[in-house]
């Protein structure tokens, strides 16, 4: 009876001590579910304050992507603070909104929102600005002979585009030896070559070797002659230079002597009379030497490269080949050959491709 009265006892105080606890855990439960709604509305706020309005769906606008870094770790250090659950194990029951809105404060940002860092490709194909390259000027060659009236500047410009537009008159047919049936090229090359050491025992100007070659060419190119006849032809091409170009002349008795007297006097005007006529007394065309003047003069060659465009130039009356070309290409091409050789390395300025009206690959 005592024992049942005990036993009854204990129970009591063990139902009554259950039941406190249970009432205990349901106050300690309701605080914490106070405490947290009172956390929740202390970040909310503070997070509303900082970013604007907090989309409920779970989607982040624009201004949550800006938002602070320190606001968001301090969210989610006041979220870790709050317990989930009771010390007994019990669940702490919270309303939708504020899962919504501890949802969106726990919620990581998306990668696609993070602006990724991304090193740059080696490969990749770099933009670069133009770079402005400035011009070579181009200098006016005829600025130090303006008190010289020999140098004709006012009319300097107009004379050598006149030559240029007056030079494929001096050209010759390429293939003018094939008509000529006692002749050939190597003949021509041996009368060109004599006429040169000719030249330099009289002392003669430079123009009146290249019009002397000139005369020659355009009138073998019209009219047929004999082999016995081709160095007569070549002394009387030197006296017409001579009356053209130089103000002392030859005499006809001097170059009967340089013939070794293979000619008479009567021969020598004969063949003068033939090769007028045939030419049309046309002799005032533009050679070689008046463009290597003015090129060299635009490239400001000293006297080393001005000899070398000389020899160059007169190599090239003696080959037969550079008929095919125009005499200021020729000139042009000694000019730049005698650059590139004595200076070492290519040069072909703006000025001498202004004046010579041909650019570097063209005289490559």
């Amino acid at each position: 009876m005592v024992n049942s009265c005990e036993n009854n006892i204990v129970v009591e105080a063990t139902t009554t001590s259950v039941l406190q606890d249970e009432t205990t855990s349901r106050k300690f439960g309701q605080e914490m579910k106070r405490e947290k709604r009172r956390v929740l509305g202390v970040i909310n706020h503070n997070v509303v304050g900082a970013r604007g309005v907090v989309n409920k769906r779970g989607n982040l606008s624009k201004s949550r992507v800006e938002e602070p870094l320190y606001h968001q770790e301090d969210a989610k250090k006041l979220k870790t603070s709050v317990p989930s659950e009771n010390y007994f194990g019990d669940s702490i029951f919270i309303d939708d909104e504020e899962e919504e809105e501890e949802a969106t404060l726990d919620h990581t940002m998306p990668m696609s929102l993070e602006k990724p860092y991304t090193e740059a490709d080696p490969m990749e194909e770099v933009e670069m600005e133009d770079v402005i390259v400035e011009e070579e000027p181009i200098l006016d060659i005829d600025l130090s002979d303006a008190k010289n009236s020999l140098a004709a500047v006012e009319y300097v410009q107009d004379l050598y585009s006149f030559y240029r537009t007056m030079e494929r008159f001096s050209c010759v047919p390429v293939d003018y030896m094939m008509q000529q049936m006692d002749l050939n090229e190597k003949m021509r090359a041996i009368l060109i070559d004599w006429l040169i050491e000719v030249h330099d025992k009289f002392d003669l100007m430079k123009e009146t070797l290249f019009l002397t070659v000139n005369l020659i060419d355009r009138f073998l190119s019209k009219k047929a002659v004999m082999r016995k006849k081709l160095q007569l032809v070549g002394l009387v091409a030197l006296l017409l230079a001579c009356k053209y170009e130089e103000v002392s002349v030859p005499v006809v008795e001097d170059l009967v002597l340089i013939s070794d007297k293979a000619y008479t006097r009567n021969d020598v005007l004969d063949m003068e009379k033939t090769m007028l006529s045939t030419l049309q007394f046309n002799v005032s065309l533009p050679t070689q030497y008046p463009f290597l003047k003015r090129f060299l003069k635009a490239a400001q060659a000293d006297k080393k490269c001005e000899m070398l465009a000389s020899f160059l130039i007169e190599l090239a009356l003696v080959e037969y080949e550079m008929l095919q070309f125009q005499p200021s290409l020729l000139a042009a091409t000694a000019v730049y050959t005698a650059q590139c050789t004595v200076g070492g390395f290519r040069q072909w300025s703006s000025t001498c491709e202004f004046h010579s009206h041909y650019s570097e690959d063209q005289l490559m």
